[in-house]
């Protein structure tokens, strides 16, 4: 079967497994998770049921696919995703943004944990993506292109839609809600970056680093989708304070902040 069949293959399953389909998803990063749990009349499918589709094995990703209102609006959320550091290929990293696109989602809500890079974040912020860097060695559109998921040079030149972005930054102004903006810069991993690494990014104009979004963002712009991301700055990247940095860090942060961070959400759905 060709790239293409598979993923139509999964669009199918999903087609006929939460029918309506959605046209608004959110991938949920790190410790995140809760906004799935948080949807109203959800209907869940493991990823380990769907075709084709890749299952996550890092801590904090329950690995489903979950359908349910928020904000008013019925919406999909991706539990769970794949990393180019489990030695997954990109385009098995990004099969579940393209199966999103051919299901017709035309809004996609991309989220991570990241360390803060700008030192006027501290542990806990969230911050809306203006632009990334790519970091990861690679672009998830190299090798032949597949004309049925979008053009062979995509624009990138307004990868997180000012439209999104400006609506976030009103939600989060009516919450009473502090919203950072900043460039998100995706790296390989699994290793956390050296301080020589993080003062590089610094200087490029980076304020927050990851290990995931920029390979789904540039698919799912491939693929005609309007993107907003969001970070949550769960701990400071290395050589900002005097600590080594620790997985167990992230996590706990995501649970400190997951209110505010599914209110968040919840609003710009409401609004979409």
């Amino acid at each position: 079967m060709s790239e293409f069949d598979v993923i139509e293959e999964a669009a199918q399953f999903l087609r006929r497994s939460l029918a309506p389909v959605p046209d608004i998803a959110v991938i949920l990063g790190s410790g995140l998770g809760d906004f799935a749990d948080a949807l109203a009349d959800p209907t869940g499918v493991p990823y380990d049921q769907i075709p084709h589709w890749p299952v996550s094995r890092v801590i904090g990703h329950a690995g489903r696919l979950v359908a349910g209102g928020a904000g008013g609006r019925r919406v999909l959320a991706l539990s769970g995703r794949s990393h180019v550091y489990e030695g997954h290929a990109m385009g098995v990293v990004t099969f579940a943004t393209r199966v999103l696109g051919r299901l017709g989602v035309k809004t996609l809500l991309v989220t991570n944990a990241a360390g803060g890079i700008n030192q006027r974040f501290s542990s806990g912020a969230l911050m809306l993506i203006d632009d990334h860097l790519n970091f990861m060695g690679t672009n998830p559109l190299v090798g032949p292109n597949e004309d049925r998921f979008g053009v062979r040079f995509p624009d990138m030149s307004e990868i997180y839609s000012a439209r999104l972005r400006g609506l976030a930054t009103d939600v989060a102004h009516d919450m009473g809600l502090a919203l950072a903006h900043g460039v998100y810069v995706g790296v390989h991993g699994p290793s956390y970056e050296t301080p020589a690494e993080i003062r590089a990014f610094r200087t490029l104009g980076a304020d927050a680093v990851g290990m995931s979004t920029v390979p789904e963002s540039i698919v799912a712009r491939h693929m005609g989708m309007e993107v907003l991301g969001i970070s949550c700055i769960t701990n400071m990247a290395a050589g900002v304070l005097p600590q080594a940095l620790v997985h167990d860090e992230v996590m706990e942060t995501a649970q400190r902040v997951k209110g505010d961070f599914i209110a968040l959400l919840e609003g710009i759905i409401g609004r979409l």
